[in-house]
């Protein structure tokens, strides 16, 4: 099973946001709550956290590119599904 990592809306008005770039990389395993990447908005940059635990698989890599809300960045794969993804 995986979780998708997708742009979260920080503020009302936001629609859309600049995926500033990746905290961890590709294939990387990574923790809940763990930094993932920095998005840009109108306002600020912020981290946005993992939402769940597992091997990360990037499939949006252009940063610095603008991303409307919802846009699946990534996904987070348990640690059954990762390692039966690698067999």
């Amino acid at each position: 099973m995986s979780t998708d990592i997708l742009l979260p809306k920080i503020g009302f008005a936001m629609n859309e946001g600049v995926l500033a770039r990746w905290l961890v990389a590709d294939g990387a395993m990574v923790s809940a709550g763990q930094p993932l990447y920095e998005l840009e908005s109108e306002k600020s940059l912020q981290e946005v956290e993992a939402p769940a635990s597992g091997k990360l698989r990037i499939i949006v890599t252009a940063t610095g590119e603008t991303y409307p809300v919802g846009t699946v960045l990534g996904q987070i794969l348990e640690a059954d599904a990762a390692a039966q993804a690698g067999a």
